[in-house]
């Protein structure tokens, strides 16, 4: 493959519409592995998962029966598959929230798991319910395909960041709330107590989710204050000197807006190596987290081979 095609250009404006579209899309099928499984500390049991092709919601129980739900995006599809071998497919193309939340239900209903799911997106201002909402209907398939490019080589780096740490650590996961791919470490001790206020989400879901200190890095395709591609990191709760703390590469920069670390996507794709700027992004805003929070570092960390020999 080409650079351009393990890093490929994702400028926001190019497929914002879309973006926003396929950011509801995968809520509604988000909200049905919610609906259906059994609930995870930090909830863990709502995220996507990447595939060779997209993402998956994994296998989802249905009674004595169960289904997976995956985002084709080299075919742009979405395949609900049951363990009896049935399946349906919902074709990727523009079309409106309400459109394609009907075609989903309509889908699982044949299938004979039909779910019924909270029906209006979270973390979104003024959000439209699924049902309703005929504004949101842009399907640009090449940019969709390149973002999903961006989430794998993502987290193929922050694989190798992952595997140094042996605390309790998350799965990178996409979250689809929040339209993110994420990965977290915990020190291991409880937290303060979040003060909430995620646009339509329950307090007490954002206190779950934080109830223990953490350092969290992750890629999203941009939105509000920076409307552009850009890796994130950041702690919660925040140490004393974390905003001033000196990180890597020299184009991160702390956004008092989001309270996070930003490195651009765009910086990572002129560097000389990507993977090693996002790594050293990851590693410096974990050090600025883990020291200046004194997290038992000398119990959390381990240096393993990058491979089983």
């Amino acid at each position: 493959m080409t650079r351009e095609q393990v890093w490929p250009a994702l400028p926001l404006e190019a497929w914002r519409d879309t973006c926003e579209t396929l950011q509801l899309w995968t809520q509604i099928v988000g909200k049905v592995r919610l609906a259906q499984t059994p609930w995870t500390n930090h909830s863990w049991h709502v995220p996507l998962y990447l595939t060779a092709r997209g993402l998956t919601t994994s296998v989802i129980p249905h009674g004595a029966t169960a289904f997976e739900m995956a985002f084709d995006f080299i075919d742009h599809g979405l395949r609900i598959d049951t363990i009896a071998g049935e399946r349906r497919v919902v074709a990727l193309r523009p079309k409106t929230v309400a459109r394609f939340h009907h075609e989903v239900m309509a889908a699982l209903s044949e299938l004979g798991v039909p779910v019924h799911i909270h029906g209006s997106p979270n973390e979104i201002e003024k959000p439209i319910p699924f049902a309703h909402d005929e504004i949101h209907r842009s399907y640009d398939p090449e940019y969709v395909t390149r973002f999903f490019h961006v989430l794998v080589q993502s987290q193929r780096v922050l694989q190798q960041f992952r595997a140094h740490f042996r605390g309790k650590s998350s799965p990178i996961h996409f979250f689809w709330g929040s339209f993110d791919l994420a990965l977290t470490r915990f020190s291991g001790r409880t937290a303060p107590k979040h003060p909430g206020g995620v646009p339509n989400v329950p307090d007490w879901v954002v206190r779950e989710a934080y109830s223990h200190e953490v350092s969290s890095v992750g890629f999203w395709p941009g939105g509000g204050p920076h409307a552009f591609a850009l890796f994130y990191s950041y702690a919660y709760p925040e140490p004393q000197g974390f905003a001033s703390a000196r990180v890597e590469p020299g184009q991160a920069f702390y956004s008092g807006a989001l309270r996070e670390y930003i490195l651009p996507y765009d910086a990572l794709r002129a560097s000389a190596d990507p993977d090693q700027v996002l790594l050293e992004f990851a590693h410096t805003t974990y050090l600025a987290a883990a020291d200046l929070g004194r997290w038992d570092r000398a119990a959390l960390e381990c240096d393993l081979p990058d491979r089983a020999t």
